[in-house]
């Protein structure tokens, strides 16, 4: 039995059981989680760019677990809300006083048809995973002539942005190499938008346009065929009706949806995310049961700057829960996704619920800015590691109220 019992050793979990270990002691706090190794993986797309070694963006688990933290080396097999308790695949039965429900989002490869078996053949990639994300770093190097396909499916998604940061950074590399002639760069997107905060999709259009890029909307990848090299795309306008597209470079981004554990769980919504109140990450059902991060119905964009802010408010939702009383502070829904859109460019898009722009910095981050690619590539991750997963890190809330002191 534990007081506080974690699901899930991804950036929520390990950033909550170190916050937790604060408030009720290391010995009444435990993570459950089954793999070996954690990754950064917002540096994925840097990585799959040629731009950072793979190597700098794992880190064995067991030096990220708090110190003194229970670390179970098991994956859940069932929450059971309704007796306070969880079942793990090495028969365990674990109850639990507080539980928090990290357990992230799960990728679907297999939805495609063709995949994962066609990562094998060469010229096709995928930033998302650790299996994949060199793959595309080498299908960019051997590129030599025709289409470039990048594309975004028809789920929920983690970095909503990552699909087509590798795309300029494609089409940087083939203009540094010599090679953007004889390139033609596809984005097929499921989606009906580039982006969902205006401001930025502005500014993502006019890239777009100088570099030109070719943007298709509702068009779902659902096939690949990679021994021909082809893939097969859906309009989703007009179901059933299907395009093969020859490819010489493939980026995939797979679909996604909610760990399977969950789906069927009680704490689970109609769509099998993690049912919780989008203000205190409160659980709607089971009072003492609260998500974080990629795994809940929070109407907002699924990143690790998300989670950081996250892990702020969860703080407080829980110190007061624990005192039975009410929680007060509110999440607005903060999230945060650096578009990488070169080898030194980075726009700074911030926002919340609202899809309305909620900007740290006093200038405008609509803008293509070397500043802001160095905190992408070097900073984050430097904060991440050091301050996030030791429960340091809340979100740029404190500095951007700094920066705009006067200016409001």
């Amino acid at each position: 039995h534990y007081e506080v019992l974690v699901l899930g050793g991804g950036s929520g979990g390990i950033t909550m059981a170190a916050r937790m270990k604060r408030k009720v002691g290391a010995e009444n706090v435990a993570v459950v989680e089954p793999s070996e190794r954690h990754f950064y993986q917002p540096i994925w797309t840097l990585v799959g760019a040629g731009a950072k070694q793979l190597s700098s963006s794992g880190r064995p688990m067991a030096s990220v677990i708090p110190s003194g933290v229970e670390w179970i080396k098991a994956r859940v097999t069932e929450l059971n809300p309704d007796k306070n308790c969880i079942h793990t695949d090495n028969d365990e039965q674990i109850s639990y006083r507080y539980l928090i429900i990290a357990l992230g989002i799960q990728l679907h490869y297999e939805k495609i048809k063709g995949l994962p078996e066609g990562f094998a053949h060469p010229k096709i990639g995928s930033n998302y995973s650790v299996k994949t994300v060199e793959k595309t770093w080498k299908a960019l190097q051997d590129f030599k002539e025709g289409n470039a396909i990048f594309t975004f499916p028809n789920t929920p998604v983690k970095c909503a942005g990552a699909p087509q940061k590798i795309m300029y950074l494609s089409e940087a590399y083939f203009r540094k190499t010599g090679k953007r002639s004889k390139a033609n760069i596809i984005f097929n997107t499921s989606l009906g938008a580039i982006f969902g905060v205006k401001k930025y999709a502005d500014a993502l259009q006019e890239i777009i346009r100088e570099r030109n890029l070719t943007v298709n909307y509702k068009q779902n990848l659902t096939e690949v065929r990679a021994d021909k090299q082809e893939a097969v795309f859906e309009n989703l306008d007009k179901p059933g009706e299907t395009q093969v597209i020859s490819y010489e470079m493939l980026h995939v981004t797979p679909p996604m949806g909610p760990p399977d554990v969950l789906k069927t769980s009680p704490v689970a919504d109609a769509a099998g995310w993690v049912d919780v109140d989008k203000e205190t990450l409160q659980h709607k059902r089971y009072p003492n049961v609260f998500g974080i991060g990629d795994c809940t119905n929070l109407p907002t964009s699924k990143t690790a700057a998300a989670v950081a802010a996250q892990s702020g408010i969860l703080d407080r939702t829980i110190s007061l829960i624990m005192k039975n009383q009410t929680p007060t502070k509110k999440y607005d829904g903060y999230t945060s996704c650096p578009l990488v859109t070169g080898y030194n460019r980075v726009i700074l898009a911030e926002f919340d619920y609202k899809a309305e722009p909620l900007e740290t910095f006093p200038f405008d981050q609509s803008k293509e800015r070397l500043s802001m690619y160095v905190m992408k590539a070097d900073l984050m991750p430097f904060l991440y590691w050091n301050m996030m997963l030791r429960g340091y890190w809340g979100g740029p809330a404190i500095l951007r109220k700094l920066f705009h002191l006067g200016m409001s």
